[in-house]
């Protein structure tokens, strides 16, 4: 039986393990990091050096008010270039702050050449009146837009407080309107769809107009959801009632005028 003569050729052997030699194994690990090298490199060179994986065309979906092509020129999406480089968070924090009508955008990459632009834009909860204008406002009482004309199925707001009196005096105008925009978007949808003006005289006087004459005493902002629930009762059981009152949602009331 041959017994090998040097440690070297020891070491050449597979001793009875299965495994190639030593020097085969050596010989495959340099093979398999040669291939690596050479794939990382064309990898490399795809999503940065070929054109084949180049942004050259941006896609928008989910607009209502806003215009696409609206979105495409504020989004600036740098075209021609590697996809793989387009900076997807620049381009959504852009949007945000030069439309405000967008409440939210998923700025993807769609491969191998486009760019995607998933938008959500704001719904108004109600319109604020001012000279000549009516602001949308969504219901964080955040403004977002002005249009010239009301808009059909959103409640304007009228900010008619005693000036000279304490309330007024201690709440101010910013805080009398975050109080109207919370009551606009508590309403119940019974109520919201046919209402025509939210009208505040104080932190603890608002009032809600109705279509068909009719008006909801509200009171004051808080307590929103209990409100909801008891006018929503309340106009399902008083269909013909002209006067609703849950300024106290435990006691509601409904009176024909």
């Amino acid at each position: 039986m041959a017994v090998p003569t040097t440690v070297e050729a020891a070491g050449d052997q597979d001793g009875g393990t299965g495994l190639p030699p030593r020097r085969s194994r050596r010989v495959i690990v340099l093979t398999a990091l040669a291939a690596a090298t050479v794939l990382g490199g064309t990898g490399t060179w795809l999503l940065y050096g070929s054109a084949w994986l180049r942004a050259t065309q941006v896609r928008v979906t989910g607009t209502e008010v806003l215009h696409p092509d609206e979105v495409r020129d504020a989004a600036q999406v740098p075209l021609n270039g590697p996809l793989v480089s387009v900076d997807t968070d620049v381009i959504a924090r852009r949007l945000k702050d030069r439309l405000p009508r967008i409440s939210a955008v998923e700025v993807e990459r769609s491969w191998p050449h486009a760019i995607t632009l998933k938008v959500t834009e704001r719904t108004p909860a109600a319109l604020v009146k001012g000279d000549g204008y009516f602001a949308e406002v969504d219901a964080d009482g955040f403004r977002f837009d002005e249009r010239d004309t009301p808009l059909k199925g959103v409640p304007i707001i009228e900010l008619r407080p005693d000036r000279d009196s304490a309330s007024y005096r201690l709440f101010g105008t910013k805080r009398l309107l975050a109080a109207a925009v919370r009551v606009a978007a508590d309403l119940p949808k019974v109520a919201y769809r046919d209402a025509q003006l939210i009208e505040v005289r104080s932190y603890d006087d608002i009032t809600v107009e109705l279509a068909g004459g009719r008006a909801v005493m509200w009171g004051s902002a808080d307590q929103g959801a209990e409100k909801a629930v008891a006018l929503a009762a309340l106009m399902k059981v008083e269909r013909h009632a002209e006067f609703f009152d849950v300024s106290a949602p435990t006691s509601p009331a409904a009176s024909d005028g």
